[in-house]
């Protein structure tokens, strides 16, 4: 029986759709494009509404003529991702197609589409929030909640009190609204909706708790191309100077995630010119905006920056008579606490790291018992709940007298 690849291709995307969105915890953004219109093949304008305040009525002249401004704001996609995925037609047959190759996709939307559009949105609303001096550092992480209040208090001076709000949290942050007793009472269940599907999430204070897993929250991202050198898995990574994202806190309709394009390809073995096999070509093209009017509304909380100071350098030694230390110093931004945990790896670049015990210093005695050959260490600095920064990669040479 020959299989319908249109019927194939359109049952996966409209699951793979729902799960998309119940999926992806910035998937509500969607629902803000009701009004968007695409001109030309990356350009979405996106209608954003002033208007002017009120006048004084003249009994004789009536009313003061004002006016209303429709800002047509055009703005670019620049998010066009994609990947081709294959199964080998010997590895199921024509009855399970359907039910592993929906297992296979599934996962691939949930363990890599998801997250990725996740970071991506939550570091471009960072942005924004750090063009507008929306930034944030500093305060007691295990006692969030002062913190929460001041970020909800900067919106609302901007929006009001009548627009809902959403608050993206880190795990760590979330972790300490949890067990804090005064907080977690607070904490209510309530309804959230997010396209076709209602949820039930935390509120405080009317404000929506979405809690983030910690990789999705970063200032910044590099994301891979998938055939340069050393880029091949494809997917994101944070950048190296990259601030962890501890909350942020915006009204839910400020931003859009407009998705131009989201759809799956599908090939049976007898149309795939290449492999006897399945293919799915999965693409999606996207991008998040925010209106000029709503750019003033979004804070956020970051974790602290690390710097060093001191990193650890080479060094030679002699097998038998090892002296010294390798020393490192670094600072953080919001001057608090650096603390620190060293690595043993297996080459100059940090490969297989394993963390040595008991070394928790800026500074870390070499072992004494070191045979001749080449020994590579490197240290870890923490600061906050959320910041970790790893030093360069120091080579001690140990030699035969």
């Amino acid at each position: 029986m020959a299989i319908n690849t249109l019927a194939y291709a359109e049952k996966f995307t409209g699951e793979l759709d729902k799960m998309y969105v119940q999926e992806a915890v910035t998937g509500f953004l969607t629902d803000n494009i009701l009004r968007a219109k695409f001109v030309g093949a990356k350009t979405v304008i996106i209608p954003d509404v002033e208007m002017q305040g009120l006048a004084d009525y003249d009994r004789d002249t009536g009313f003061i003529r004002g006016a209303i401004t429709v800002a047509q704001q055009p703005f670019t996609m620049t998010r066009d991702r994609g990947r081709t995925l294959e199964i080998d037609n010997e590895d199921i047959d024509e009855i399970g197609v359907s039910s592993f190759a929906g297992q296979v996709l599934s996962e691939f939307v949930r363990e890599h589409v998801v997250p990725e559009t996740d970071a991506y949105t939550i570091s471009k609303l960072s942005g924004v929030a750090n063009t507008q001096g929306h930034l944030l550092q500093g305060g007691v992480v295990t006692t969030p909640y002062a913190a929460f209040l001041d970020l909800v208090s900067s919106v609302r001076n901007f929006v009001g009190y009548s627009e809902e709000l959403v608050c993206f949290v880190h795990p760590s942050i979330y972790k300490a609204f949890q067990t804090s007793t005064e907080i977690s009472k607070q904490i209510v269940p309530s309804d959230f909706k997010k396209g076709e599907i209602n949820l039930k999430v935390g509120k405080i204070d009317g404000v929506a708790l979405l809690p983030v897993t910690a990789d999705r929250m970063y200032t910044a991202y590099d994301f891979l191309d998938g055939s340069t050198t050393g880029e091949e898995d494809g997917g994101f990574a944070p950048q190296t100077a990259a601030m962890a994202i501890y909350m942020l806190v915006m009204p839910k309709k400020a931003a859009s995630l407009v998705e131009k394009s989201k759809r799956m390809r599908v090939f049976t073995p007898d149309k795939n010119l290449t492999k006897d096999a399945y293919k799915f070509d999965y693409r999606i093209y996207f991008d998040v905006f925010v209106k000029k009017s709503k750019k003033n509304s979004i804070w956020a909380w970051v974790a602290p920056s690390i710097t060093f100071g001191t990193q650890p350098a080479d060094t030679s030694k002699v097998a038998g008579s090892i002296s010294g230390s390798l020393t490192s110093a670094a600072t953080a931004s919001d001057s608090s606490t650096v603390t620190y945990q060293w690595y043993q790896a297996d080459d100059a670049t940090g490969t297989n790291p394993v963390m040595i015990a008991g070394k928790t210093s800026a500074s870390m005695v070499i072992p004494t018992t070191l045979t001749a050959g080449l020994y590579y260490y490197f240290v870890k600095a923490t600061a906050g709940l959320a910041t970790v920064m790893s030093s360069n990669v120091a080579t001690v040479t140990v030699t035969v007298s």
